[in-house]
């Protein structure tokens, strides 16, 4: 895993990439890649990488290229079907220099142009640089596990892997917080590509490749889209089997096509513990995971995890999260996650990835994407509930299904019965209509838009405008699961707690749930399968019954939380909360209203039991703090970094 950047120059006279900027970019991107640093230039293009060595330790370096010189390529990721899709070019005459997966994707590129990316399994981000037609392509992985932003300012092109490697090497890029980023934010509670949170940056959608050939004007296309068509033919438990084999076989790519030890996370949950044991079986060997506590007894599942290690036998090691370590945490969160967050869930696993760093692991698997693939999700419930009671609005029976939801929250919403009618009782006569699961959520946040110094709402892009041709034809639950995947998963799963803090202390994290053929086999799955009446993830349960304990089986799904606006009242507030909270700090921004902001901060702190905050105002305070602290450090101290030598150099404008 690593970081890349590169610019490009794209109109007529505009200056080639400097080599001074192109080291900044890299240096920018330090904490993703320390073992090596490599930049490639000539006149008109540049490629900087910072590489963490995973596979081919020896002769893996980037920028890397063709026999001839002319395909040159910097890669953030891993391509697990590498060895496979190797031994298919060699037949086809192309030829090896070294073991890496880097190579392999310059050699597929050269055969098969940009449908080369749909045959990639794995988790990448690349730029490929063709010097002798001038063209560069970008791609980004199926479902966005890796990031890629790109801005053109001033006739020329630049790319990384993060924003701030974009501002290192760019002089030019105004630092602005996007009010539309913003919108979203404070609607789907985390920006969609291609928008993000700074004016002028966009973010190559997963899925996709964009090309950049001289004198004409950038094209972007999918390679990848979702396909929800129930096509799967056999009963239950033939599903269960074979969704059993595919995570097998995606957790062994993961655990064996590494040339440094994996081990893996252990939330206590069905999901990461199904990958824990497959990842013992495909190692056959003692290996480490690890695991979050908490101090609130409401967010802790230490049993569970203690149990699952001690059934693996592994060498276990625990980090223990208090929400002082939270606050103090936030401003390191949110410098990586570059975004605003409504929640404070990045800032333990930020911490989770401190401990396997210190404990000498650069790799680790994680059970991110079991609950989209396989609606595990609360919200998937409920969409069934409501569209039940829509059948009947007049009924007082159907809306007590609503009982059985949120068992594990303490502030349920639920707790008071006319308020919960209220709040999942609207839009039922909209029931038919996309995003209608999704409804409550979006418009609970989006009222949190009050707190805006002045309306942003009609800038921010609406993501139901486009849907794939075949949506309407699709489950209910299918819809509700591809509107998850295209927003939270991407935007803010696999980046603010994904990528960005496994990456801040140069880890990374592996998917076997978001495997390209686990994907296309849960989206092949009859809708039943996966939620049976209202049981989350029928068929991964009965596909982990001989691998797990039955008490992780049957316990009911507990969804990671971390303490919110708890972190940041009474003794274990930091001095910083007051600072970006302040009169004058928020009319500097001018994105929230100062009078509307002090009204809830006053709220939040005068609370006579701070455990009854509401989860609206949970929302609304880490929404406030995380801008402001991303206005403080991009937009007011405009960061810049070091220019960091290049081991590997190839300088071609010299």
């Amino acid at each position: 895993m690593c970081g890349i950047a590169g610019m490009l120059a794209l109109a007529p006279g505009a200056a080639g990439p400097s080599l001074e900027a192109l080291q900044r970019m890299a240096g920018a991107l330090r904490h993703r890649g320390p073992d090596e640093f490599g930049v490639y230039r000539d006149a008109r293009a540049g490629l900087s990488h910072a590489r963490l060595s995973i596979i081919d330790l020896a002769t893996g370096q980037q920028p890397l290229c063709n026999e001839d010189g002319t395909l040159w390529v910097v890669f953030n990721g891993e391509i697990f079907n590498y060895l496979e899709l190797r031994e298919e070019l060699l037949a086809r005459g192309h030829r090896f220099r070294t073991q890496s997966d880097t190579e392999v994707i310059v050699h597929a590129f050269e055969e098969w142009r940009e449908a080369a990316f749909a045959r990639f399994n794995g988790q990448f981000a690349l730029a490929l640089w063709d010097a002798a037609e001038e063209e560069l392509t970008l791609a980004r992985d199926p479902v966005g596990v890796r990031p890629l932003y790109y801005a053109e300012p001033t006739g020329r092109l630049v790319f990384a892997s993060e924003i701030k490697s974009l501002f290192a090497g760019e002089p030019a890029l105004a630092r602005e917080i996007d009010p539309a980023g913003l919108a979203q934010t404070f609607t789907y509670w985390t920006v969609v590509a291609p928008q993000t949170a700074f004016r002028g940056v966009r973010e190559l959608p997963p899925g996709r490749w964009r090309r950049y050939r001289k004198g004409e004007a950038a094209v972007e296309r999918p390679f990848f889209a979702l396909d929800f068509t129930e096509s799967f033919t056999g009963d239950l438990h033939d599903a269960a089997d074979s969704v059993l084999a595919a995570l097998e076989q995606a957790t062994r790519l993961r655990m064996l096509r590494a040339d440094v030890p994996v081990g893996s996370y252990l939330s206590g949950g069905l999901d990461s513990s199904l990958v824990a044991a497959l990842g013992l079986r495909a190692k056959n060997e003692r290996f480490h995971t690890f695991s979050m506590r908490f101090e609130d007894a409401e967010y802790d599942e230490t049993r569970y995890q203690r149990e699952m290690a001690a059934r693996l036998g592994s060498e276990h090691h625990e980090v223990v999260v208090s929400r002082g370590e939270i606050a103090r945490a936030l401003p390191d969160v949110i410098w990586h996650a570059e975004r605003p967050i409504l929640r404070t869930a990045p800032a333990p696993l930020f911490l989770l990835s401190t401990l396997v760093r210190e404990s000498g692991i650069k790799v680790v698997l994680t059970g991110e994407g079991a609950d989209e693939m396989f609606a595990g999700y609360d919200l998937f419930r409920e969409g069934r509930v409501r569209r039940f009671w829509a059948r009947r609005p007049d009924s007082a029976m159907r809306p007590r299904l609503l009982d059985r939801l949120y068992p594990w929250l303490v502030r349920s919403p639920l707790a008071t019965q006319a308020m919960a009618r209220r709040f999942f009782g609207g839009g039922l006569a909209q029931f038919r209509e996309p995003g209608f699961a999704h409804a409550p959520r979006w418009q609970s946040a989006r009222a949190l838009q009050r707190l805006f110094a002045r309306p942003f709402a009609s800038e921010a892009a609406d993501v139901l405008t486009d849907l794939p041709r075949d949506f309407a034809r699709w489950n209910p639950l299918a819809q509700d699961q591809f509107l998850e995947i295209t927003t939270l998963l991407s935007g803010y799963l696999l980046s603010a707690q994904g990528d960005r803090m496994l990456m801040a202390h140069s880890v990374e994290g592996r998917f076997p749930y978001l495997d390209r053929e686990v994907i296309a086999l849960a989206c092949s799955l009859p809708a039943r399968f996966k939620l049976s009446g209202l049981r989350e993830k029928h068929v991964l349960k009965l596909a982990a019954r001989e691998l797990l304990p039955a008490s992780i089986l049957a316990r009911p799904k507990q969804p990671y939380r971390a303490p919110d606006a708890l972190a940041f009242v009474g003794a274990s507030s930091p001095g910083w909360v007051e600072e970006v909270l302040s009169e004058a700090a928020l009319r500097a921004a001018g994105l929230f209203d100062p009078t509307r902001v002090r009204q809830l901060w006053d709220k939040v702190r005068a609370t006579p039991d701070a455990g009854q905050f509401s989860n609206a105002d949970n929302m609304a305070l880490i929404g406030v703090l995380t801008t402001q602290l991303l206005h403080a450090q991009f937009v007011v101290r405009a960061p810049t970094a070091r220019p960091i030598e290049a081991r590997t150099l190839i300088d071609r404008a010299a």
